[in-house]
């Protein structure tokens, strides 16, 4: 067997995630087999493709001579892919990349580099198809914001997902670091850019300078989370648009998307997924969280349907 132990950087990663990230080479169907046939066990138990992996768990995996060469690579994908089956990928978005073509950052977004990801993927797997998959987004994050976003892989899975997501709704749970000291919990029902707008939030953690905060919007207006967090004068650290203080060092601002789930329309079943932390995320959570951060790790993925 090959023992892993799991570090806060893939804290709540699905353990299917988990395992490409590390077999990059490796189809997705291969890496399916492996959960399913019991090869991979987390804490000794055997586990499922969506299983969120907790800092600390120990992971063990059949070794096999195609395993072993699979692992033999440290390089990881260009992306992180959390979940994808045939109608959709959900991707870990990272600080800084915008969603779509922006010209004052440059060419570089998700949408179009995502697809031409899966494209070159799917062609040297299959050269003797002619499809060309185009990713559309369900959902979108603001450029500054990492985590979970949910991308369909045609206009068909795009329709049935948006139609899913308008009937029964895409939960989501965020973290977010913000200026000044943040106690307690409630409802923050300023209007956004003249309509109505609700976000629901509880202190994590707190400092004299800043606060860690679980976010859950009961609407979904642009910018809303921002947006709230300034109106209660507790504006997002680096999010200097809302008057949040800068962060030189960090691509964006420390808003994370990290949790989301929702009902999959191939057969009604439920899907909870969480989007691990960006390193700089993780160091300013540990200096406000400080001993107390083990704790708090275990208590984020039992927040995303409170």
């Amino acid at each position: 067997m090959i023992e892993f132990q799991i570090g806060d950087e893939d804290h709540c990663r699905p353990l299917s995630s988990w395992l490409r990230l590390r077999m990059k080479d490796a189809p997705g169907g291969y890496v399916h087999q492996l959960v399913k046939k019991g090869h991979v066990t987390v804490n000794g138990a055997t586990a499922n493709d969506l299983t969120p992996l907790l800092s600390g768990d120990c992971i063990r995996l059949k070794e096999s001579s195609r395993t072993s060469s699979l692992l033999l690579t440290d390089e990881r994908p260009p992306f992180d892919i959390l979940y994808e089956d045939g109608w959709i990928i959900v991707f870990n978005k990272p600080p800084g990349l915008p969603m779509h073509h922006a010209a004052e950052v440059g060419p570089d977004n998700l949408v179009e580099l995502a697809t031409a990801y899966i494209r070159a993927r799917e062609q040297a797997a299959h050269p003797d198809r002619s499809t060309t998959p185009s990713l559309r987004p369900i959902n979108r994050l603001d450029r500054g914001t990492s985590g979970a976003v949910l991308l369909a892989k045609s206009s068909s899975a795009a329709g049935m997902f948006g139609r899913t997501v308008m009937e029964s709704g895409l939960s989501k749970l965020y973290i977010a670091l913000v200026s000044g000291r943040l106690n307690g919990s409630g409802e923050i029902t300023a209007a956004v850019d003249g309509k109505e707008a609700a976000t629901r939030y509880e202190s994590l953690a707190a400092t004299g300078g800043s606060s860690l905060v679980a976010l859950w919007p009961l609407t979904g207006r642009m910018h809303q989370l921002r947006q709230h967090l300034r109106h209660i004068g507790h504006p997002i650290l680096g999010d200097r648009r809302y008057g949040g203080p800068p962060l030189p060092a960090y691509a964006g601002h420390l808003l994370h998307a990290f949790g989301t789930s929702f009902i999959h329309p191939d057969g009604d079943h439920p899907i909870a997924l969480f989007a691990p932390l960006p390193a700089g995320f993780l160091q300013m959570m540990r200096t406000v969280a400080g001993p107390s951060l083990p704790a708090l790790m275990l208590q984020l993925p039992e927040l995303v349907n409170r």
